[in-house]
């Protein structure tokens, strides 16, 4: 299903990261992000992972999946982070660094402002909904 969705080409293309998976460098670029979240990356970074220039890498990552490279990684690090948060029992420093951050209060602060809740409020809840849904 994904590659016939992949396959129709609407009058107007979206950006979106399965479109991006039709493009070698958006697609090393989507590996290499999801491959090593924590690693420290950095537009120049990517760009020489992916052997590419920074400027093709900054104009051709964000028209194909819709965000830079810099707000796709902190969006995954969320999402592993509030995986992590919602099925573990690791401390939040730990999960922090698993997620590319130096400090908990660091990572503290950029995930409430993603999720609009401090980790420690959001494991609880989270898992609150998740038992009341049957999980």
């Amino acid at each position: 299903m994904l590659r016939a969705w992949l396959q129709v080409t609407p009058t107007r293309p979206s950006a979106s990261w399965p479109r991006a998976l039709n493009d070698p460098v958006a697609t090393a670029v989507l590996n290499a992000l999801h491959a090593d979240p924590s690693r420290a990356w950095t537009l120049n970074s990517l760009a020489d992972h992916v052997a590419v220039s920074r400027a093709t890498l900054a104009r051709r990552f964000p028209a194909l999946v819709g965000e830079t490279q810099a707000a796709y990684l902190t969006r995954w690090r969320m999402d592993l982070a509030a995986r992590r948060l919602r099925d573990t029992d690791d401390p939040i420093e730990v999960i922090a660094r698993a997620v590319g951050y130096t400090s908990e209060y660091a990572f503290s602060r950029a995930f409430s402002r993603d999720r609009a809740l401090p980790p420690g409020r959001y494991r609880v809840q989270s898992r609150a909904r998740h038992i009341a849904d049957g999980g």
